[in-house]
């Protein structure tokens, strides 16, 4: 911790491996980057700064350890845990194979790690009882309880795991449930609680004002109990600077005050690095992003909506994020381009057209944000191309199945017109209320805002396109005009299939035998 208590020093290599100073407003630091990007030689380049400094925790950790734990006084256990042992203090050698393996290395050191524990702890009852005979040799009021590093161990033990309970008797430790009536020696734990234990116990024995550097958090335990377990290390250490060397996404977003720096390449010496800027996407969704080698593409729906599996399947090349609605596409697509520094992927984005004009969706275009010509994603397999394609696949007549199904949908249309029309002059509305700005000194009343919008010209060029649709018999304009979600799952009966499975089978053969069939087909129907 530097001066100033409320900021962390550390240090990162330039583009010339040159150590240069950051500072850190909280005692996290997490560096993410894709499998095989060097962040763990990153992190052995950090320790190797300044070994006295640092205490790094290798990804390549042994979690089983002795029933009883081997004995020893806290100046050796200290030095066994933080250097290999004292006689080794200047650059850590034995601990990392003598510098030969500093990533690769299995670290077994849980033994010693519960031994400094352990020593700890009677080292602070024997200046706790130092302290009281001193208070009363001078007649004052003996010190109140230290909490040991055993008491701080068994409340992060219980951050993570509220059912169960820890204790350390003797030499060994035992886990129990509640009532006492399961006690088992700690060795018998699982996989997770027994990396529970040497993590906290790591953390609790690291001597002060260290920066701890943890390669992979997430080894050995389940999501879970991450968040509880590092926010509780972190808490009970707030002199340390914890930094996290990881790939996992989720991880990398519960810490959303931290610095966090993306390793965008490595080539076998030096790094090049990034801090992830503030963006308007979430920080989970953008560290996502970056791991990405594909092309991005944001589209309408969530994760398990039609638009995610019909973009999937019509643009495998593309990493297909869905993103709710029409605005947050775009809002979207524009907050990733502005992160170019971090990468060479440029976002593109799709919409449904809904109610907007010509004039709209020319404009978005320009921005990278395409339409479909259809009103919903569902839509496309109303198209003509479509319904012939699934005919032959589901053995009905492909002309005659289209001739129904078109009129079907011109007829539900024009008995619609009204509501249909209704909800788009609405939605014109909006859009010119979303397009006005007020400066400084400005104040719009009522009537202003009425001024500025000419319902009157937008009704009449709704009605005119809705009539001239209906009138000319025109199916694609329809296609075009026509919101409405339930009209994909009313034509099943046509190809002689049931209503509900009928979006439900078109994008199983999307996705599978027809896949380069029908991708062709609904390709035209979106806007490029």
């Amino acid at each position: 911790m530097s001066e100033d208590e409320s900021k962390y020093e550390y240090w990162l290599p330039n583009a010339s491996n040159i150590k240069i100073c950051k500072e850190a407003q909280v005692n996290s630091v997490v560096i993410i980057g894709p499998n095989g990007s060097g962040k763990s030689k990153l992190g052995a380049w950090i320790e190797q700064q300044d070994f006295e400094k640092v205490h790094r925790i290798s990804a390549q950790r042994d979690i089983n350890f002795s029933e009883r734990v081997p004995l020893k006084s806290f100046a050796e256990a200290e030095d066994n845990v933080f250097y290999g042992g004292s006689q080794y203090k200047e650059k850590k050698q034995v601990r990392w194979g003598w510098g030969g393996s500093y990533t690769t290395k299995l670290l077994d050191d849980f033994d010693d790690v519960l031994a400094a524990l352990i020593a700890q702890v009677n080292l602070e009852n024997q200046r706790f009882i130092d302290e009281c005979k001193h208070a009363e040799s001078i007649s004052v009021e003996r010190p109140p309880l230290p909490k040991t590093a055993l008491d701080k161990l068994k409340v992060i033990w219980d951050e993570v795991f509220p059912q169960r309970k820890i204790e350390q008797e003797d030499a060994a430790f035992y886990a129990y449930s509640k009532s006492k009536t399961d006690r088992y020696s700690a060795t018998q734990m699982s996989d997770g609680e027994r990396s529970v234990l040497y993590l906290a116990a790591q953390v609790l024995c690291v001597p002060n004002d260290k920066i701890i550097i943890m390669d992979e958090p997430e080894v050995h335990l389940h999501p879970s109990l991450m968040a509880r377990l590092w926010t509780s290390l972190e808490q009970s250490r707030p002199d340390c600077l914890f930094i996290y060397i990881t790939h996992d996404v989720n991880f990398a977003s519960t810490h959303r005050s931290s610095d966090i720096i993306w390793v965008k390449n490595f080539d076998g010496t030096k790094w090049e690095l990034e801090m992830l800027p503030d963006s308007d996407l979430p920080k989970e969704l953008l560290i996502e992003l970056l791991g990405n080698r594909k092309e991005v593409l944001f589209v309408e729906g969530t994760e398990g909506s039609y638009d995610k599996r019909i973009y999937s399947a019509l643009f495998p090349d593309c990493y297909v994020v869905p993103s709710g609605g029409c605005e947050q596409v775009i809002n979207n697509v524009k907050a990733y381009n502005r992160t170019s520094s971090l990468h060479a992927i440029k976002a593109q984005g799709i919409i449904d057209r809904d109610f907007k004009t010509e004039e709209q969706l020319n404009a978005l275009k320009e921005k990278g944000i395409f339409h479909l010509k259809v009103a919903e994603v569902e839509n496309l397999f109303l198209t003509k191309e479509a319904v012939q394609i699934l005919s032959q696949r589901f053995g009905a007549d492909a002309d005659k199945t289209f001739s129904s199904i078109k009129t079907y949908v011109s007829e539900r249309f024009s008995k619609q017109a009204k509501k249909q029309t209704s909800e788009a002059l609405v939605a014109g509305v909006k859009e010119v209320l979303s397009g006005i700005t007020i400066s400084d000194n400005e104040q719009l009343t009522a009537d202003g805002i009425v001024s500025l919008i000419n319902i009157a010209s937008i009704e009449k060029n709704v009605n005119d396109r809705y009539q001239q649709a209906i009138e000319d018999h025109d199916y694609n304009e329809i296609l075009g005009l026509f919101n409405d979600k339930s009209l994909a799952t009313s034509v099943g009966h046509y190809f002689g299939i049931d209503n509900k499975i009928y979006v439900d089978r078109a994008i199983s053969l999307l996705e599978g035998d027809l896949r380069d069939e029908l991708s062709e087909a609904l390709r035209h129907y979106i806007s490029h």
